[in-house]
């Protein structure tokens, strides 16, 4: 038997956008930083370390 969850309270679902939110900054910093890696490498023609490449 499974149990309704109660409704989320607008405090809630707050913290559930800013997570969101958060998270897609986050993603979009990690990708940054990945290019900038990219770019720097192939300016200073250095390899860049297949772990980084992920």
């Amino acid at each position: 038997m499974r149990h309704a969850q109660p409704p989320m309270t607008k405090y809630e679902q707050f913290l559930q956008q800013a997570q969101e939110q958060m998270f897609a900054f986050e993603r979009r910093e990690s990708e940054f930083r990945k290019q900038e890696r990219e770019e720097r490498a192939a300016q200073l023609h250095l390899p860049i370390p297949p772990d980084e490449l992920h």
